[in-house]
């Protein structure tokens, strides 16, 4: 099963988007992110989060929707959209597709791309996806679509990522090692449709900048 998480950022124009949905998706919103799903055409299934952004009208609309609520409170140890990954989890996602992640606040967009390298979230495939770009967590090995062209950035998020091996880039890695801050991985070069990253061990976001529409579903 494949969870959608809306956060609280900017989704920009929705209709971006909509080939991306799956009809047995569970729809999963992080506090204020309700308001994204519903631009995006969806009802959330579940909101989690201490509501401090969701206005008391949106919250009656989504009750008569019937959309299941895990309060929080406001002071708490977790942001509303790590309480949302870890509530996907528990209902049984394998997949996590996460939205408006990045386009809020700096300190939030950083703790949420560093989030997905948490080790509770390790057996899961985990992308996020902005208006022209996308992010896929790499622990293994991953094929990547795009076009001729486009870049693809590779990000270290643990220490190191070791025996990295790439296809179908201008340049590529052979057993390569990038080390947390490393900017070695930075603007590497679509040469086909399909990229492959492979790698040994460590955590590593695959950044692919998409002036096109996102690829896939």
């Amino acid at each position: 099963m494949r969870a959608v998480i809306f956060a609280n950022g900017s989704l920009g124009d929705p209709e971006h988007y909509r080939g991306l949905w799956r009809p047995d998706d569970l729809i999963v919103v992080a506090d204020g992110g309700a308001r994204n799903a519903l631009a995006a055409g969806l009802t959330p299934q579940v909101v989690v989060g201490d509501l401090d952004s969701l206005p008391d009208a949106l919250r009656r609309e989504l009750e008569t929707r019937g959309c299941q609520f895990m309060r929080y409170p406001a002071r708490k140890d977790q942001t509303d959209l790590e309480l949302a990954l870890r509530e996907a989890a528990r209902r049984g996602a394998q997949e996590l597709l996460i939205l408006a992640a990045t386009e809020g606040r700096t300190d939030q967009s950083l703790a949420n791309i560093l989030l997905l390298a948490r080790s509770e979230f390790a057996g899961l495939k985990v992308k996020l996806v902005g208006e022209t770009w996308e992010a896929l967590l790499v622990r293994d090995r991953a094929q990547i679509i795009g076009q001729v062209g486009d870049t693809l950035s590779l990000i270290p998020l643990s220490p190191r990522v070791t025996g990295i091996y790439t296809g179908g880039l201008e340049y590529p890695l052979e057993g390569g090692t990038l080390e947390f801050g490393s900017t070695r991985g930075i603007s590497n070069v679509f040469t086909a449709s399909l990229a492959e990253v492979r790698i040994g061990s460590g955590a590593l976001l695959a950044v692919r900048l998409a002036p096109g529409a996102l690829k896939g579903k």
